[in-house]
């Protein structure tokens, strides 16, 4: 048991005794409130767009919107779908099946990772907190894999295929395509894993200033 206790200890780092938790209580407790605050945002999220796409055609003088959710996309779906059919362009529900499929699960896993950093006093919360930190950089990376490869894989068998140069439309801002204009928004869900990695990177460091002197005494 003492060897079990000792090696569980060098993974997940030194325990508090219960006089210094006392005595400092309000530097232990900061990197808790931080990383549950992040792991809890990042759930939040998973109910929030994280993208919207506003697309301005002469045939549709309000425009037509689409919403990115983490496993799904809602809006007018069919009418871009009907307009980018005529350039080659394949439909939004066919884009990231997988990563849709896995999305709810994944951030699930990543926040309560997070959370699994709060018990461990050592670098290794560090390592579980890592997927939540870069979450929304991932989410912005396999976005734009799939905007370019939407865009620059059109139908030559297309009516307008002809009219229509390869094209990457933007993540943020505004874009050109033929006749249309596109206007690219980061929605709500987007910045709630923004600040998440925000407190996290927030959280990690309260975490080394309270935890790395009892690593160091245990060394």
């Amino acid at each position: 048991m003492i060897l079990v206790a000792t090696w569980l200890e060098k993974l997940i780092g030194p325990r508090v005794s219960s006089e210094l938790l006392a005595k400092e209580r309000q530097k232990f407790r900061r990197p808790t409130i931080f990383l549950s605050l992040a792991a809890f945002l990042l759930l939040v999220s998973i109910f929030f767009p994280y993208w919207r796409l506003k697309l301005e055609a002469p045939q549709y003088p309000q425009g037509l919107y689409v919403r990115v959710y983490i496993n799904r996309v809602v809006g007018d779906v069919r009418e871009i779908d009907e307009l980018n059919h005529y350039i080659g362009m394949r439909s939004l529900q066919d884009a990231a099946q997988l990563e849709r499929s896995l999305s709810v699960f994944a951030i699930v896993v990543i926040s309560l990772l997070t959370l699994g950093a709060i018990y461990v006093h050592n670098q290794l919360a560090a390592v579980l907190s890592l997927p939540a930190l870069l979450f929304p950089v991932i989410f912005l990376g396999d976005l734009y894999y799939w905007l370019w490869n939407y865009g620059t894989n059109l139908d030559p068998r297309a009516p307008l295929s002809s009219a229509i140069k390869p094209f990457v439309p933007p993540l943020l801002g505004v874009g050109k395509i033929g006749q249309f204009k596109t206007i690219a928004y980061w929605d709500i869900g987007l910045w709630l894993a923004f600040l998440a990695s925000i407190l996290i990177v927030i959280g990690l460091y309260y975490h080394r200033k309270a935890y790395k002197p009892l690593v160091d005494a245990m060394r």
